[in-house]
């Protein structure tokens, strides 16, 4: 283990494309948000490299005077990952993954900070020679249940939604309930969450689109810790914390029909528990920070390590899968 303290740590810069509304949505707020909680044991900062923006470094400008031992770029953009790659070498550099199935692969001197288990996974197969760590994303305190009178019997977000969810479903819930349909950004979510009864989200179809998987899904987590029931997809990371049937239901299940009766059951039931706050500790500051202290903590030890040794344990090219497979053949005709 490193003997490094968060003193001598070197800087972070986190990378994204810009920090405006043009590339808002769940990937930048998750990112800002993990800044903040370095920030608390490190120098880190934003750093944009597609949109120059008042008061925050942009990444060609950094590079210039930047030493290739003594920060650490964390990436997070997917589909810009081999850009980034490119224009990183020489340099630390870390992929803190969200989706999977962007196609690209990864070099062992490159570790990766996973978001859910689902993508965690998919890197331990796809990167074997990586260094790997789990850090979910982080669910402020402002996101708790406020116990107030809930006038929105469904609350659905047009972003990202299928087309079943809001061609077929939701026509058919406003013959029966009131039901808000946000297609536009709001500033208080929290707010909405908490004046809600059932939040919908069904994301498969968006993800499958694009052959990668769902990250993390922020938002059916931040309406449960405000109070919602959830009906939502059980798609990539989603699977990591929802269980259909104990803290949420499966939406898009067998027929239209189906889905409203069991939504309009939840709707008309005054005696329905919320999720645990407990259930929530993992993903906050308190739980987050200390995880946080031992994975930065590792990441210095090794980008030292990499100052005197090189990489040298065998990848699984498809190349030596190949030769792998012949040698399992082989074998078995000579037992036989």
């Amino acid at each position: 283990m490193s003997s490094r303290s968060p003193s001598t740590m070197r800087p972070v810069y986190f990378l994204v494309p810009g920090t405006s509304s043009k590339f808002g949505g769940g990937g930048l707020w998750a990112e800002l948000a993990v800044v903040k909680l370095v920030q608390q044991i490190c120098d880190a900062q934003i750093v944009t490299y597609e949109q120059r923006e008042p008061d925050t470094l942009f990444l060609d400008d950094v590079l210039q005077s930047a030493d290739g031992d003594r920060q650490i770029f964390v990436m997070s953009w997917g589909f810009h990952v081999p850009k980034l790659m490119k224009k990183l070498r020489g340099f630390h550099a870390v992929y803190r993954a969200h989706s999977a199935g962007y196609r690209f692969s990864l070099p062992p001197e490159i570790p990766i900070l996973a978001v859910s288990h689902n993508t965690l996974g998919y890197w331990g197969q796809q990167s074997i020679n990586s260094l790997l760590y789990y850090l979910p994303n982080l669910i402020g305190e402002e996101f708790h249940n406020q116990n107030l009178p809930r006038d929105i019997d469904v609350l659905v977000q047009t972003r990202k939604s299928s087309t079943y969810l809001l061609n077929q479903l939701v026509p058919e819930l406003q013959k029966h309930c009131a039901v808000k349909v946000l297609d536009r950004y709001v500033d208080d979510l929290i707010g909405l969450f908490n004046r809600t009864k059932i939040y919908l989200y069904d994301s498969a179809e968006y993800w499958g689109q694009y052959g990668v998987s769902e990250g993390f899904g922020l938002p059916p987590m931040e309406a449960m810790a405000c109070g919602c029931q959830v009906f939502s997809s059980v798609n990539g990371a989603l699977a990591d914390y929802l269980d259909p049937g104990i803290n949420c239901h499966k939406i898009a299940a067998y027929s239209t029909e189906f889905d409203v009766q069991r939504i309009l059951a939840q709707v008309n039931d005054p005696e329905v528990e919320p999720v645990p706050d407990s259930f929530f500790e993992p993903y906050r500051a308190a739980a987050l920070l200390p995880r946080l202290r031992v994975i930065l903590t590792e990441l210095n030890y090794f980008f030292d390590h990499q100052r005197s040794h090189t990489a040298n344990i065998p990848a699984l090219t498809p190349s030596r899968r190949t030769q792998l497979l012949l040698k399992r053949v082989q074998k078995k005709l000579q037992r036989s």
